[in-house]
């Protein structure tokens, strides 16, 4: 059984108490907001420095940091791991501080010259009140990294529900003192990310202090590492991050489009980002530090086989989710959000881009993998031109698709170029591991599509049929509908995929018999 399993199976339960908790933050927030113009406008102007999260916590800033740390650990010692981290945190608040001050005074200008829509000045406001909030997440970032580095993933991953819990509570106590107006009570929501970051930042730092760390400023374009980090980070802030650059552009056209398409589409990400986030992003981050430490001892056949492995894991449990989110789309969407501001109107918006994002889910979460390959490899310009390309397709894309199929559209475009984007980088994997193949994957890639076509069918069949005979009406028999079928679904796929004899399969049955042996 493999350790990046086990190590992925902590971090993918932390991350899984998160995505849940935040599916609840989502849930509050659609009964709250529907998907109304103030919801677009929040989502939007949060999408900004939410971005820089995106950017660092789970790309660019972890994969330039990171190796650079292990190397430090390995030739120089603890102290000076520790020095390099602090000129990197060092660095990151002085950039931070930088962005947040130019934020502001753009949002302040641009309203103070005027001549706006009501939804373009929601937007500017809102954004110039939740701007701060990049200098405390990117903080956090920095302090991950460095969790990350000494293999600490369980805490970092935990860290979001503080954004979660804090989130959910201003949207039930704090918005509604803020006005009575949905267009004022909104302003709570963005008090509440504040308070979510400085929680987020802070809830780190004794794991890292009993670990050795003291944080202390120092003056980064005097420490040696900074200009080999910021080499290293640049190119991939745009390689690791194009998906989330194309959400930030397309979301700008889709607003201009109609007030409803943002929140929409946001619905349906929140929906898609949780098996992605609990399998993907969690198997991305163990494999960094792991494939990191094989590129630095030149083990290149294990380091092909770790990513292989790594790559059938996520494919194991992100293909069987996308099938069987795609058919009980709608059901889905009706049991989470449906209610008070969220109309019926807005659940079909939603199932819809929910529908159109989901062909991608395993391309998605295997763009994270093969980037963290080629960054494990100290390789960041690959990616980069790769994402670069990738990123202009999927604009010309959202540029057609959106006046024809709005939230659709957003998704459909996404989909096409994290395809794209895949296809690439495993080419330009090839061309740099003569070696890799990915022959041996196609006997068991095949049983899991088999599998999971199976477990669609029992799904959709299994929610026809529940909902013939208890209607969806009342919420117990949407409950009952929607995890009856996805147990029945899941079931038979993994029923299929161990009598199929899928290596995957094996492992997880492998892991959870040694949890219960360890408990017995």
């Amino acid at each position: 059984m493999s350790n990046t399993l086990k190590s992925s199976g902590a971090m993918g339960l932390a991350t899984m108490l998160s995505r849940v908790l935040g599916m609840f933050r989502v849930m509050v927030y659609a009964r709250f907001m529907g998907d109304s113009m103030v919801a677009s406008a929040f989502y939007f102007a949060f999408q900004v420095p939410n971005l820089f999260r995106r950017l660092l916590g789970e790309g660019a800033l972890s994969a330039a940091l990171v190796p650079i740390l292990k190397e430090k650990e390995v030739n120089e010692g603890e102290r000076q791991m520790w020095d390099t981290a602090n000129a990197a945190l060092s660095m990151l608040v002085c950039i931070c501080a930088l962005a947040v001050t130019l934020i502001i005074a753009a949002c302040s200008g641009l309203l103070w010259y005027g001549g706006w829509t009501l939804q373009t000045i929601l937007f500017l406001e809102l954004l110039r009140v939740m701007s701060p909030y990049v200098l405390m997440v990117c903080a956090a970032a920095v302090l991950m990294g460095m969790c990350n580095a000494r293999g600490l993933f369980f805490i970092p991953a935990l860290g979001a529900t503080m954004l979660n819990i804090v989130m959910i509570i201003a949207v039930l106590f704090l918005a509604p003192r803020m006005g009575a107006d949905l267009y004022d009570q909104v302003f709570g929501l963005a008090i509440g990310v504040l308070v979510a970051g400085v929680l987020q930042m802070l809830f780190q730092l004794p794991v890292l202090w009993k670990e050795g760390f003291r944080p202390s400023f120092i003056l980064p374009w005097r420490h040696p590492a900074v200009s080999e980090i910021i080499t290293r980070m640049l190119p991939g802030i745009v390689g690791v991050a194009a998906f989330q650059i194309n959400v930030v552009l397309t979301n700008w056209i889709a607003y201009s489009h109609a007030g409803y398409i943002v929140a929409s589409f946001e619905y349906a990400v929140r929906l898609m980002e949780l098996p992605q986030g609990v399998i993907g992003v969690s198997l991305a981050t163990v494999l960094l530090p792991t494939l990191s430490g094989l590129a630095a001892k030149k083990k290149y056949p294990e380091f092909r086989e770790t990513l292989k492995e790594g790559m059938g894991y996520v494919i194991f449990a992100n293909l069987p989710a996308s099938v069987l989110m795609f058919v009980l789309a709608q059901p889905i969407v009706r049991l989470l959000f449906e209610g008070a501001a969220f109309d019926v109107a807005a659940t079909y918006r939603c199932q819809f881009a929910l529908k159109c994002l989901l062909p991608g889910l395993v391309a998605f979460s295997l763009v994270n993998v093969c980037a963290r390959a080629f960054f494990a490899l100290g390789d960041v310009k690959t990616p980069m031109r790769i994402s670069v390309f990738c990123l202009f397709t999927n604009l010309i894309l959202a540029f057609q698709l959106i006046p024809s199929f709005e939230q659709g559209g957003m998704g459909m475009a996404n989909t096409a170029s994290s395809f794209l984007n895949l296809g690439l980088l495993i080419y330009a994997l090839r061309r740099k591991f003569h070696k890799l193949s990915f022959a041996d994957m196609a006997r068991p890639i095949n049983s899991m599509i088999a599998a999971s076509i199976l477990a669609g069918l029992i799904a959709w069949g299994s929610h026809l049929m529940f909902d013939g005979w208890l209607g969806h009406a009342e919420i117990i028999p949407r409950i009952v509908s929607v995890f009856a079928s996805l147990f029945l679904g899941g079931s038979a796929y993994l029923v299929a995929t161990i009598w199929l004899n899928v290596p995957a399969a094996n492992d997880v049955i492998a892991l959870v018999k040694s949890k219960l042996d360890k408990s017995s």
